[in-house]
């Protein structure tokens, strides 16, 4: 199996990160806008991708899983492209030197495809986002969300 996994240190208390990462309303301003769901342990969370003139681009539904010992947060990917279905989204949240390090990780990959390189920019591109969501108070969800390439 192959993952992709990224670090990224927020300047905001731990509680405020969090709240991005399980609430819809935090989930929307730095993921994608279209953003609905519940996300209780056992729910669902629907996140839909479209383009500037409003057609959808990609679908995602996850499970919300109960929290391990060290991650906080974390999804199974139930439907979307077929390369996620069976995967495992997780973030886990420390305090250290004054700022909130963010642990991501998409796990379980069966191939390590063209597909997976572009989710792994794409995600740290969405990680910055939830950054500047909780340190500025905006982030840049989909569709105004930063282009890397041409599947987007």
């Amino acid at each position: 199996m192959h993952h992709i996994t990224h670090r990224v240190g927020i300047h905001a208390p731990l509680a405020q990160v969090e709240q991005a990462l399980t609430t819809i309303d935090g989930l929307a301003g730095w993921w994608t806008r279209d953003t609905q769901g519940q996300t209780g342990v056992g729910e669902s969370i629907t996140f839909t991708f479209r383009g500037h003139g409003g057609g959808e681009m990609g679908r995602f539904v996850m499970k919300v899983l109960p929290p391990t010992a060290t991650q906080q947060v974390r999804w199974s990917v139930q439907a979307g492209p077929p390369e996620w279905v069976g995967t495992e989204v997780s973030f886990a949240l420390s305090q250290q030197d004054g700022q909130t390090v963010l642990l991501f990780a998409h796990r379980d990959w069966r191939e390590q495809v063209e597909f997976m390189a572009h989710c792994s920019m794409k995600w740290a591109t969405f990680l910055l986002s939830l950054r500047a969501l909780v340190e500025q108070g905006r982030g840049q969800p989909a569709p105004e969300d930063l282009k890397i390439d041409n599947w987007n």
